[in-house]
């Protein structure tokens, strides 16, 4: 197997919970949405185009409004289906520059990659002042008649606490009740709301993952025990299969790929937007006097090399 890049879980498409808009400037910033959409990989100059998955989901709600998806997610080990760590990107590069866990970090310097420390954005005087997130990434099978590729997934990324907060704890929840056989129950990707302070009482959206309507955690562990039964008769390995994938996590420091990263970057750290006041909470406050995310990112590595 090659070294130095992430073999990552085969990619259907995308899950967003809004989309970009350009301003008056021609600037591209995030919008947030009420709804799910599933992308495909493709992206013109109007956006993401629809996945066919998408106009499907939405026939079966009475408001056509998507917001639950029902889903599998591939693997019984909760850290290979959601890898959540802190992530500085280089606008400059396109490429990361420190990941870490809030124990330990990966930076890169012109001494090459070194293993630091992390204390986490809030203490790190490397990655303060917003530019660097908490940065998630959720891979699930879009559980339909239409998608039948067993281990192809749809990718959802989101620098949301909330998401990635509530994510977590469900999939571990789930994982420890059912024995884990976590891989063979079957779940929904839920959009919830709330408002906080932070977001001056408007409402922020998080994603959730529950069981479907009307299905008991008791029915959906002996649910999971009768696909888990069925797939060991003919022979489906699902231990083998977490290894695999936590051997190609493991090919590489970074797990984005250089031409995922530029799109990543407009859509999560827009240059004009300000680290307190995000799109989906409240206006951003223009102010010319501060210097730029890029401006601030280029002092402060230059600080450290």
């Amino acid at each position: 197997m090659i070294k130095g890049f992430a073999i990552t879980p085969p990619v259907l498409g995308r899950i967003s919970i809004g989309h970009l808009i350009e301003n008056a400037q021609g600037k591209r910033l995030p919008k947030k949405d009420d709804q799910f959409t599933l992308t495909s990989q493709v992206q013109t100059r109007e956006g993401w185009v629809v996945h066919p998955l998408d106009q499907v989901l939405r026939q079966a709600q009475p408001d056509q409004k998507l917001r639950a998806i029902p889903v599998r997610v591939l693997f019984n080990d909760p850290d290979l289906s959601l890898r959540a760590e802190y992530t500085l990107f280089d606008r400059q590069t396109a490429r990361p520059v420190c990941t870490g866990d809030g124990q330990e970090c990966r930076r890169m310097s012109q001494e090459g990659l070194k293993t630091l420390p992390c204390p986490g954005p809030s203490l790190c005087e490397f990655g303060k002042g917003g530019l660097c997130k908490v940065y998630g990434r959720l891979n699930v099978s879009v559980n339909t008649e239409q998608d039948s590729d067993d281990l192809g997934s749809f990718i959802f990324r989101t620098t949301g606490y909330n998401s990635i907060r509530t994510l977590a704890a469900r999939l571990r929840y789930l994982q420890a009740v059912s024995g884990d056989l976590l891989s063979c129950m079957n779940l929904v990707l839920r959009l919830r709301g709330k408002s906080t302070t932070q977001s001056y009482r408007t409402p922020i959206f998080y994603v959730d993952l529950t069981l479907p309507d009307g299905v008991s955690l008791e029915d959906a562990i002996l649910q999971a025990r009768v696909r888990h039964e069925s797939r060991q008769e003919v022979g489906f390995d699902q231990v083998a299969l977490d290894q695999a994938a936590r051997l190609g996590f493991a090919n590489a420091w970074f797990e984005e790929t250089e031409e995922d990263i530029p799109a990543l970057l407009t859509e999560f750290c827009p240059e004009d937007s300000t680290p307190e006041v995000t799109a989906v909470s409240a206006p951003a406050a223009a102010d010319s006097a501060n210097p730029s995310l890029k401006q601030k990112l280029t002092e402060r590595i230059s600080a450290t090399h």
